[in-house]
């Protein structure tokens, strides 16, 4: 008796493409970290049947009103944002409350940043994937994005 081997199946990488949707989500009133785990499922493609860890096989997201989220218990005042710029004492610091005045939309970015694996992919979605704007304003209506609430 002969054994049929099981063949997997992988998408061609043209095909994913040519498939891909991109979605609006309005992030006014929603918890950041909530909001920041269903874009990165979405980014990733794990909300596909068609889904390859190392494929970039995930939709694209238009993220507005970045401007108007919410955090929860203490975190407006006790989150920081640190980078370091190599140089000594190059050590920067920046309180949640700060830079939610200056740059919103790098909130949202820092926390999809968070909750996707720390690799080429990761930083390609980030790059073609993910548009993030403080206000209800986008520039994106030739990808005919679909009206997500999440």
């Amino acid at each position: 008796m002969q054994i049929k081997k099981k063949k997997t199946y992988l998408p061609k990488v043209e095909d994913l493409a040519k498939n891909r949707k991109w979605y609006l989500i309005d992030a006014k009133g929603k918890v950041l970290g909530r909001l920041a785990s269903r874009i990165a499922l979405i980014l990733r493609g794990k909300n596909k049947p068609d889904f390859t860890p190392h494929f970039l096989c995930g939709s694209g997201v238009i993220i507005i009103n970045a401007g108007q989220i919410k955090v929860t218990g203490r975190k407006m005042d006790n989150k920081l944002y640190q980078k370091y710029t190599g140089y000594p004492s190059g050590r920067k610091v920046i309180p949640l409350k700060e830079l939610l005045q200056k740059n919103p939309a790098k909130i949202i970015y820092y926390a999809v940043r968070g909750m996707l694996p720390k690799n080429k992919l990761s930083r390609q979605i980030l790059s073609k994937l993910l548009k993030v704007y403080a206000g209800p304003e986008h520039k994106h209506q030739a990808q005919k994005p679909i009206e997500v609430s999440i």
